[in-house]
């Protein structure tokens, strides 16, 4: 089986990946960068398991040659709402024959925009979705609005798998999820160290460790404008022994750890999975803007106060079933092989210019692709203003990676 993923990101590459090996036990896999984004480093690659020579970067253009020369049986598009819309418009334009199977889905837990997002994926061939909850909801949504809901499938929560033996080093291990993009104020990020380092100044029997999302000046999925391992340097001769950073891929770091503490990781989705209680905080308040909201009922929402004294929150484990947690279940590679066997008519997405003219212009515009469906020649000045746009975010993540750490280094001396 010949599979396509069109991914953004390091972390959207990692779920594609994963995505594709449960689809065949040996894909021909063919990787293609979305021309939005720089790629990923070679590490991420390889850690998301892909080989950093199998993915090309191509322009709109670029992909409808690159599938109608080599064509794949399944194309996954591993991108947010916006980019699924693009490829979906781009691909209906084009209407390729024969064409790949066109599969999209969900990188994470579903806690904002939840119907905006669906219906920018509605018309792909088949929708992975990864709960009983999200089911329910996204098929009422679709039905409401005349769309397909035999497009959604249930599969199982990404990055979910048979937990790593545990290694624990017989000091009880708290580990914080640190993420790049919440909290995002330097306030709340160092109020969140200031509170482990006051952990771990109270509990000397325990380790604290503070596990980093990249390796620093690496591109991320969003970027880490103060990241935790400067913030930590910052403390000086006031940091506890205990407090620790470390990296590597988050099973095994939860194969050491006791407690993984949170704002609204998925790691604590995966502690869960892996039977290791988790705390998710809520230091900052309750709100749909930290993605703390997705686990109101789960029993796990506490604050810092609670862990001080000890708290360890036990999960509720049916907030945990409806939510695909603890549970592996996968209707998409049966669903995959059947769709496979079945012809294909034309991709028709829900948004058109008779539905949504006032949003498919600039939104497709944003990603080289015009209101009709097909790519912008390389001159037109929306493709020019998003190449702007892409520079500024070269331009900011070297700021905050490499410059703003140099000088808050220098500040220092």
């Amino acid at each position: 089986m010949k599979v396509a993923l069109l991914a953004d990101t390091d972390g959207r590459w990692k779920w594609a990946a994963r995505l594709a090996a449960r689809l065949a036990a040996e894909p021909e896999i063919l990787g293609y960068q979305l021309w939005t984004h720089e790629l990923p480093s070679h590490r991420q690659l390889l850690e998301a398991g892909v080989r950093p020579e199998q993915v090309r970067q191509l322009t709109p253009s670029g992909l409808l040659e690159a599938l109608a020369t080599d064509l794949p049986d399944i194309l996954v598009v591993a991108a947010p709402g916006g980019g699924c819309q693009a490829v979906l418009q781009l691909l209906a334009a084009a209407r390729l024959e024969p064409r790949p199977l066109v599969l999209t889905g969900y990188v994470g837990v579903v806690y904002e925009n939840p119907v905006d997002g669906l219906l920018l994926r509605a018309g792909s061939d088949l929708i992975g979705v990864n709960s009983p909850a999200d089911l329910e909801q996204f098929a009422g949504v679709l039905t409401s609005v005349g769309a397909r809901p035999e497009s959604l499938v249930r599969t199982q929560l990404p990055f979910l798998e048979d937990p790593a033996p545990r290694t624990p080093s017989g000091r009880f291990a708290v580990t914080f999820a640190g993420q790049p993009g919440v909290p995002t104020s330097r306030a709340e990020r160092q109020h969140l160290v200031q509170r482990l380092a006051d952990h771990a100044r109270r509990h000397p029997e325990r380790d604290v460790l503070v596990k980093l999302r990249n390796v620093p000046g690496e591109l991320a999925t969003h970027p880490e404008p103060y990241p935790y391992d400067e913030l930590i340097r910052g403390l000086g001769s006031q940091r506890p022994a205990n407090l620790k950073v470390i990296g590597g891929l988050m099973s095994r770091a939860l194969s050491r750890t006791d407690l993984l503490v949170t704002v609204s990781s998925m790691a604590a989705v995966e502690a869960i999975h892996a039977g290791v209680a988790a705390a998710v905080l809520t230091d900052f308040g309750i709100r749909e803007s930290l993605g703390n909201t997705y686990f109101l009922g789960s029993g796990l929402l506490a604050g810092f106060d609670e862990l001080d004294r000890g708290l360890v929150p036990t999960v509720n484990l049916d907030w945990a079933r409806q939510r695909g947690v603890r549970e592996l279940h996968d209707d998409l590679p049966g669903r995959v092989v059947q769709a496979l066997a079945e012809p294909r008519g034309e991709l028709v997405p829900f948004y058109n210019l008779t539905n949504a003219s006032g949003l498919l212009p600039r939104l497709l515009a944003g990603y080289g692709v015009g209101p009709d469906g097909r790519p912008l020649p390389a001159r037109t000045t929306s493709v020019l203003r998003k190449a702007v746009r892409s520079g500024a975010r070269g331009v900011y993540r070297h700021g905050t990676t490499v410059i703003g750490p140099a000088l808050r280094r220098l500040a220092a001396l």
